[in-house]
């Protein structure tokens, strides 16, 4: 025992590792009235080191080469010795990936996680989201199937709409001037190098931004201003034991859905993976309906629902970019919904179905009734931000407790 006491004084004296799993796990104080929306954010870790693990395997046998690429999948597929597992759990775990960002994302807008004095947080949150989407839409084209190819197609020449710069942007993106072996050899290189890289510094700030201000808690309630005589939070517990074995838990109801889909529906219908993407990349012959995976498909709908083309560019950029400003757009101190007007539950409501709505309207061919459906639902994704920035400055709120509750 002496040995092991010895050995880790030795470390410490050289890097302070003991300090830091005091400061971000064994001694970081987290509020006691965590529920089930704060499982989230560590199954969004857990399944970043999931893609991380199964697409390190993965280049172990693709090739980046227009030749080649959707041979090396099948290859993958049908010849590596469990290479259909790695392929499935690493194409299950996009779709993963989102489904527990976007809850993530939704707990931090329903308990005001974003306000004060977390607003950088926020803004390290919604920068990971922003290159998961391009991580994601950069590995969608790497399988050199029909609807990677032509997805890639039209989300490219999307940029083409810029004013002045479009084009080069397009060429820049493409390396070529269609989609071709260059692009395939581009994107391979960011998805599989640069994205991770970005992805798990920004991740890494997150967490320190998070542990730095203290996590929030369904009562947006400081447990900070509330300590005893020996300066512990009385509303706080340790992170380990209490939430790590609570996460434990998380994990392993998450990995029992997370392996049913990969070994019974790894599809899904054709929304984790579609049909038209079985079928090998065709310059010559354009699918039926384009669409992107359903992850993309709420602001691919918004940018559709715009008459114009460079109104709807600049419309689907603008969904995204409003969701940095959101600190600042909510003038409420109040955090928690809990303790919100009915008039903001209202408006949030209608956002999240609104939102719902686009994403499914996203995924359908062109039709004047989706079209229109759209439009509405567009209307009232960017009203909920108006609305919010005239409701929250006066908004009668109910009393908010001085300590959590239970």
């Amino acid at each position: 025992m002496s040995k092991a006491t010895d050995l880790m004084a030795w470390i410490d004296e050289r890097i302070p590792l003991t300090n830091t799993w005091d400061k971000h796990v064994g001694k970081y104080y987290a509020p006691k009235n965590f529920n089930f929306w704060y499982y989230f954010g560590s199954l969004a870790l857990l399944v970043l080191v999931l893609q991380i693990v199964t697409g390190i395997f993965l280049t172990m046998n693709y090739k980046a080469d227009g030749e080649l690429a959707f041979k090396s999948v099948e290859y993958i597929m049908r010849d590596v010795n469990w290479g259909w597992l790695i392929r499935y759990m690493h194409s299950t775990g996009a779709s993963m990936f989102f489904v527990v960002v976007y809850l993530h994302m939704m707990r931090g807008i329903m308990y005001g996680s974003y306000k004060k004095p977390r607003e950088l947080l926020w803004i390290f949150g919604m920068l990971i989201y922003l290159v998961l989407m391009a991580e994601a839409f950069m590995g969608y084209l790497l399988p050199w199937g029909q609807m990677s190819f032509w997805g890639a197609q039209v989300i490219i020449s999307l940029f083409g709409a810029i004013p002045w710069v479009g084009d080069a942007i397009t060429l820049w993106l493409r390396g070529d001037y269609v989609v071709a072996d260059a692009t395939l050899n581009r994107f391979f290189a960011l998805h599989v190098i640069a994205m991770p890289l970005i992805l798990i510094g920004l991740v890494f700030v997150h967490i320190v931004a998070l542990h730095e201000v203290g996590s929030n808690n369904p009562d947006g309630v400081d447990i900070k201003k509330k300590k005893g005589a020996d300066g512990i939070p009385l509303d706080g517990i340790p992170f380990h034991p209490y939430y790590s074995v609570k996460d434990l838990v998380g994990v392993v109801v998450f990995l029992i859905i997370f392996f049913a889909i990969v070994f019974f529906a790894p599809e899904m219908g054709g929304y984790f993976l579609e049909h038209a993407n079985y079928i090998p990349a065709d310059p010559l012959k354009t699918p039926e309906h384009i669409a992107p995976v359903w992850y993309f498909t709420p602001f691919y709908a918004i940018l559709r629902a715009m008459p114009d083309k460079l109104l709807g560019v600049m419309a689907m950029f603008a969904a995204i970019a409003v969701l940095f400003f959101l600190p600042w757009l909510d003038r409420n101190p109040v955090r928690s919904i809990r303790y919100r007007s009915l008039a903001y539950k209202v408006i949030l409501i209608a956002f999240v179905v609104a939102f719902i709505v686009l994403g499914y309207f996203g995924m359908q061919p062109v039709t004047p009734a989706g079209t229109w459906i759209s439009r509405i639902c567009s209307l009232i994704y960017f009203g909920f931000f108006v609305a919010l920035w005239f409701i929250s400055k006066n908004e009668k709120t109910k009393p908010v407790p001085e300590r959590v509750t239970y």
